[in-house]
């Protein structure tokens, strides 16, 4: 367990290196990644706005979050829910697999994730 606490933390100061990085660049310059469906068709995807969304958080702009991307922001805490049981599973057993309802649960926001890039790209979409 101790090996498996390990890897994970060494994964996650990666992750938050690597963001911070990131967040400080775009914070600097005022540039970011840019969409590339976004660039190729004029469309906005279901994740358009991430960055934005990632530096609000950053800031407790709950508000800008919201606008940058309000699916993601919604679903957020269903994506940290199916993370937990998958991470306390994993340092308790080593198991990877995810479970039935982790599954379902990540299909649904998957398909949520798909409607909503639907939905944005409409013109009477209120954001």
């Amino acid at each position: 367990m101790k090996a498996r606490a390990f890897y994970l933390l060494k994964k996650a100061a990666l992750i938050c290196l690597v963001g911070s990085g990131y967040a400080l660049f775009c914070t600097l310059t005022g540039w970011g990644i840019p969409c590339f469906f976004h660039l190729l068709t004029g469309l906005d995807c279901p994740g358009c706005g991430i960055s934005r969304l990632c530096l609000a958080l950053l800031r407790l702009d709950f508000a800008a979050a919201f606008r940058a991307n309000a699916a993601l922001l919604l679903l957020l805490p269903l994506f940290a829910a199916v993370a937990f049981s998958l991470l306390i599973r994993y340092l308790r057993t080593g198991d990877t697999r995810p479970r039935r309802w982790e599954s379902v649960l990540l299909i649904l926001t998957t398909v949520l994730l798909l409607l909503f890039g639907i939905l944005r790209n409409l013109p009477f979409y209120p954001f």
